[in-house]
């Protein structure tokens, strides 16, 4: 939160490439510890007729893959929104300041926010890197688990 600057972390890039590292950690780790089989086992639930097999398989295997867009645009999501609400209201304590006179005690206000808001914005982000984190887990007790 250095001003003039970019966070790394509210960059889509970076945080699907987060996202995709703990995919592919995840998917090797269940395939080295239980076997390619089990991997696959997990696709299909105990049960399931043959006419069903064709559109469970897909349906399942998208459901997945789809937790890497879950886990990377929630953290990008969370990250970008407090980022861009910060740099509007300092943009609008700058004009106001700018504006001298009256305005420079009434700037007070939107400092103030500010000041609370970077608090915030901290707390978030450990918040994002608890969730996060606790998801990872999830997944890879999902997989140990499951079957």
């Amino acid at each position: 939160m250095i001003p003039y600057s970019i966070t790394f972390t509210s960059q889509l890039f970076v945080t699907f490439c987060l996202a995709y590292l703990v995919f592919f950690a995840c998917t090797y780790t269940i395939i080295s510890e239980k076997g390619l089989k089990y991997f696959f086992s997990l696709f299909l639930p105990q049960g399931v007729s043959i006419s069903l097999l064709f559109f469970l398989m897909p349906l399942e295997m998208l459901s997945y893959s789809s937790r890497v867009v879950s886990l990377g645009v929630r953290l990008f999501v969370n990250m970008m929104a407090g980022h861009v609400l910060l740099k509007v209201i300092s943009g609008f304590a700058l004009v106001m300041i700018i504006a001298g006179d009256f305005m420079i005690i009434a700037s007070f206000f939107p400092v103030l926010v500010l000041f609370l808001l970077t608090v915030l914005e901290l707390a978030v982000a450990l918040i994002q890197a608890y969730v996060f984190t606790v998801l990872t887990l999830l997944y890879l007790r999902d997989f140990f688990v499951a079957h």
